[in-house]
């Protein structure tokens, strides 16, 4: 049966600790595997633009010994003429998994409900989970184990970003925070399914308008840029009702003093965070952004090897 993923809980916590495994394997001796000798073939398709994404998976898939073919949808007929069941079933015949940025969530359950190949989520509105592969591997790095370390997320808590954070931290056996207006909260379908994959693993989930409660005693603090793509709109009214969920020195004192700062760019320095946070010692900014590249090989050869 071919794996996909899409979300952060389409893995449990055993295969998501294997797949960190591997990305520390591939980050360790970077040209060890080649699944996509030949070469074969990933289609990488944007909707939204994109730099650490676009960058990361086409030198990983050159890495991994194959050739990234970067499709834009505004030059192709997904989206418009054709369905993206029907793409995929072009392209599961000349590729060896699809990779798609996109908006809409249910674009990427139908493009994997009509194709024998993986398909990943490189970015939805309502999750971003190869990035927090990422966030993951770079806090193991840094921490050790990830079950019970206490991660912090402030600001826009219905983003990709809070929402993959529930998911993969639950799956991680991690007490993940939420601090969000009450207007900006989580779906509530998502937390359900955060408290639980908690219940499974030993971790937790816990929602507050309060950053200050939320951060307090933490061992990792994140928080991600206000205005999402495709709100830009929301610009004045997110910034007047974030205003009190900067990063700032004086917050990141109340969490542990070995506390680490992650912020999956781009930052906005003055708004979510302040400069002398994401610039101090305690960020760990860009280990996170290089981190994509080793996580997403890993991912790829994990799904490669499970699609035959």
């Amino acid at each position: 049966m071919t794996r996909h993923f899409l979300r952060d809980d389409d893995i449990s916590q055993g295969e998501q600790g294997d797949i960190l495994d591997l990305a520390a394997a591939v980050k360790a001796d970077r040209w060890a595997r080649k699944p996509l000798a030949g070469p074969r073939t990933v289609a990488v398709i944007f909707d939204k633009s994109s730099t650490r994404t676009r960058v990361s998976f086409a030198v990983g898939i050159a890495d991994l010994g194959g050739s990234p073919l970067i499709i834009s949808t505004a030059n192709s007929q997904l989206g418009g003429k054709e369905s993206p069941s029907d793409t995929a079933r072009v392209l599961e015949r000349q590729v060896a998994a699809i990779v798609w940025r996109t908006y809409a969530q249910s674009g990427l359950e139908q493009m994997a409900a009509g194709t024998t190949v993986p398909v990943v989520n490189a970015l939805s509105d309502d999750f971003h989970p190869c990035q927090l592969l990422a966030d993951l591997l770079t806090i193991r790095e840094h921490k050790g184990a990830l079950a019970g370390l206490t991660v912090a997320f402030l600001g826009d808590g219905a983003s990709n970003m809070a929402q993959s954070y529930l998911l993969a931290g639950a799956t991680a056996g991690m007490h993940v925070r939420v601090a969000a207006p009450e207007e900006f909260s989580a779906a509530d379908g998502v937390v359900a399914d955060a408290v639980a994959r908690a219940a499974t693993t030993g971790g937790s989930i816990s929602l507050s308008t309060d950053p200050d409660e939320a951060v307090a005693g933490a061992d990792i603090v994140v928080t991600d840029t206000w205005v999402s793509m495709g709100k830009e709109e929301e610009k004045a009214h997110r910034v007047a009702t974030f205003g009190g969920y900067q990063v700032t020195t004086e917050l990141m004192a109340l969490a542990k003093p070995d506390a680490l700062f992650l912020h999956c760019l781009p930052a906005d320095r003055g708004y979510e965070v302040a400069a002398e946070v994401i610039d101090g010692p305690q960020s760990v900014i860009w280990d996170e952004a290089e981190n994509r590249l080793h996580a997403q090989k890993a991912l790829l050869v994990w799904l490669l090897e499970r699609a035959g």
